[in-house]
């Protein structure tokens, strides 16, 4: 084992399943999210991250993709202990560039639990950080800070748009049990701009981003395997968000999601709503894992082809919340012209995840 490795085996084993005794509160229909309280941290619940992912453009036209989360998890463990070392709230953080011209993201994670000024999650709105990565929100604006090996970025995302509640008012199904859902609220197209880092280059850059905000206490069924997502912020000033859980044999256990049109209007797409259909795969060189890095999305009134900025945008966070996924800029193809821009997330297809 690592260095790093071994200290992070303290936090890796306390994602494991909570001991049976320790309650979490359910996610509740007809309970109305509130600002800017429920931008912040709830601790309570098992299961919260925040969760950045844009496209941005520098001067000569060149596309990137970034993304950043950061999730708290509460192990259910310690938690009678009086020990300012308790892990009773953890924290993980993920980063990541897309860049096609390296044809492979540059991206890196933390963890450590919160407190001894390591780690925060206020709980009064969105400001989260581990060490000198963070995310705080300032009015309708966030800024994203983060400084890694391979790169670094400072960026700003100022909404232009009002919130999108997920689901019934922020209350999203996500599978067949009651219970297995979370509160859910998207800020789509944020007007991005900033600066990357890349080695000893400083690049300015400005582009569009998708936030989401979820927490939950149980998120998977049983039988779940991992889930198809997709945020795609529309060129016409729509947004729309559709996912998919599968099971363990990659059928489909709940889907669902939502369309803002440009007019504003909103609708709540039904599980039958929903298909993705892979149309072509990426074999990972590094893991072997198979992804359908290339979808269609079929939703009432809207078919869209999802085309990968690049195959290889996997991103390995076995370091930290211990598994592997497909964290993908894609561009929203419909007849041949493409409509808008997005990402793609594929989890479960190196093995079932565990939240």
């Amino acid at each position: 084992m690592d260095r790093r490795r071994f200290l992070l085996a303290p936090l890796l084993a306390a994602i494991v399943p909570a001991q049976a005794q320790v309650r979490y509160p359910a996610v509740e229909r007809g309970v109305a999210l509130t600002f800017p309280r429920d931008h912040g941290s709830h601790p309570a619940f098992r299961t919260e991250w925040w969760y950045i992912t844009g496209w941005v453009r520098d001067a000569q036209g060149r596309d990137f993709g970034v993304q950043v989360t950061f999730f708290r998890t509460r192990p259910g463990v310690a938690e009678r202990s009086a020990s300012r070392f308790a892990p009773t709230q953890l924290l993980f953080a993920h980063a990541a560039i897309a860049d096609p011209i390296l044809g492979r993201l540059r991206h890196e994670q933390r963890a450590a639990r919160a407190g001894f000024e390591l780690a925060r999650a206020s709980e009064t709105s969105t400001d989260v950080a581990i060490g000198d990565w963070s995310l705080n929100l300032a009015g309708d604006t966030y800024t994203a800070r983060v400084a890694a090996r391979e790169f670094a970025f400072t960026l700003s995302f100022a909404a232009r748009q009002p919130l999108l509640l997920e689901g019934e008012r922020g209350v999203s199904r996500k599978g067949p049990n009651e219970a297995q859902s979370s509160f859910y609220y998207s800020r789509p197209q944020l007007a991005t701009a900033g600066t990357l880092r890349l080695g000893t280059q400083e690049i300015p850059v400005t582009g569009t981003a998708w936030l989401d905000h979820e927490w939950s206490s149980e998120y998977l069924a049983a039988d779940a395997r991992g889930w198809d997502w997709t945020g795609i912020n529309l060129d016409d000033g729509g947004a729309l968000m559709a996912f998919v859980i599968r099971g363990r044999d990659d059928g489909e256990v709940w889907a669902g999601g939502t369309v803002r049109e440009a007019n504003g209007s909103q609708r709540i797409l039904a599980r039958e709503d929903v298909r993705f259909v892979p149309t072509r795969h990426w074999r990972s060189p590094r893991t072997n894992v198979s992804y359908p890095v290339a979808m269609r999305l079929d939703v009432p009134g809207i078919t869209l082809d999802l085309v990968p900025l690049m195959d290889d945008q996997e991103l390995d966070s076995r370091a930290s919340v211990g598994t592997i996924y497909w964290e993908g800029a894609v561009r929203a193809v419909s007849g041949g012209r493409p409509v808008g821009r997005g990402y793609l997330e594929l989890t479960g297809y190196g093995g079932a995840l565990k939240i």
